[in-house]
């Protein structure tokens, strides 16, 4: 019986040192938001975005801060002066700066823009979360409700609510107004994204899992549905921001935004219309940085959308 047991040494050829390590896992094991970021970086076009968002939103902070300038302080002297080594961007036709208006003009677009995204995403999250975690009539009734504001144009509804509530004569300055009117609509889109991801989420084994463990509704909306969506919350987010700044800046352009002395882009670029054809750098430089600051934010949601969706990791 032994000797049917015994193993033929011969039969066997022992490992190499390389394939005894061929099991080992030499690679660190990182988590979603570290590969994220690495995929993010491996990203030229958006982390380029990404610096120049960051020293957009430094330029407008710091600039009004450190210039001798005032942004409603009128030089009657210096009318229309071209750019120079004093006035980097020329002045105005009232001699005003129009390097400080300009980062005048962007801190109020970006206070606005991200104040009405903050308030959109508050809204939509919850709003679209439970539509699609409760579906059934309950879904069918909220989504219905947004089909409908989703049919009307989002600046008939602006422009509408703008005219009700601004009244320059009472003192306002309009950016309460505007943030209010981008907040009542612009949250569709992202009520209807979280929804689509929900209505997936909620057939995972996650799920029943915390069901099955006595977890409560609410427990298992907020605590682990809405999180596994913050991918494309993050990309929604930062595609709502260029869209609020070019909302504020064509109701300003066109007399419906922040009301004087406050400069902001669009109002820049409506006082800079009279003469185009004479100081059309007036209109360039504020018309730049619109392009560049809604630009910057649409190439960094692209990389985003890369960046955080695991169907384009290598």
């Amino acid at each position: 019986m032994e000797e049917n047991l015994r193993i033929e040494k011969s039969l066997f050829t022992p490992l190499k040192e390389d394939e005894k390590k061929s099991e080992q896992i030499v690679r660190p094991s990182i988590g979603y938001w570290a590969d994220a970021w690495r995929r993010l970086k491996g990203n030229k076009v958006a982390l380029v975005s990404l610096i120049v968002i960051i020293l957009y939103i430094i330029f407008a902070i710091v600039t009004p801060m450190i210039s001798p300038f005032n942004y409603s302080e009128t030089d009657l002297v210096n009318q229309d002066l071209k750019p120079n080594l004093t006035h980097w961007f020329g002045t105005d036709a009232l001699g005003r700066d129009l390097f400080v208006r300009v980062a005048y003009g962007a801190r109020y677009s970006l206070i606005i823009a991200f104040a009405a995204t903050i308030i959109n995403l508050v809204i939509g999250v919850i709003y679209g979360g439970v539509a699609g975690f409760f579906g059934g009539r309950i879904d069918n009734i909220m989504m219905r409700i947004v089909d409908v504001l989703y049919s009307v144009p989002t600046l008939i509804y602006v422009i509408l609510i703008m005219a009700a509530f601004l009244k320059p004569e009472e003192g306002n300055t309009g950016i309460g107004t505007i943030v209010l009117a981008l907040s009542i609509s612009y949250w569709v889109s992202m009520a209807r994204i979280v929804r689509g991801d929900i209505l997936q989420l909620k057939q995972q084994e996650f799920v029943l899992a915390a069901r099955t463990l006595g977890a409560s509704k609410n427990r298992i909306l907020f605590k682990h549905l809405i999180p596994n969506c913050i991918g494309s919350i993050l990309v929604t987010m930062t595609l709502l921001v260029p869209s609020a700044i070019f909302t504020e800046a064509f109701l300003s352009f066109i007399g419906l935004g922040i009301n004087p002395p406050l400069a902001s882009l669009g109002t820049l670029a409506n006082e800079a219309m009279p003469a185009l054809y004479v100081n059309a750098y007036q209109l360039v430089f504020p018309a730049l940085a619109i392009c560049i600051i809604i630009l910057s934010f649409n190439l960094l949601g692209d990389g985003l959308t890369e960046a955080l969706d695991p169907k384009h990791k290598r």
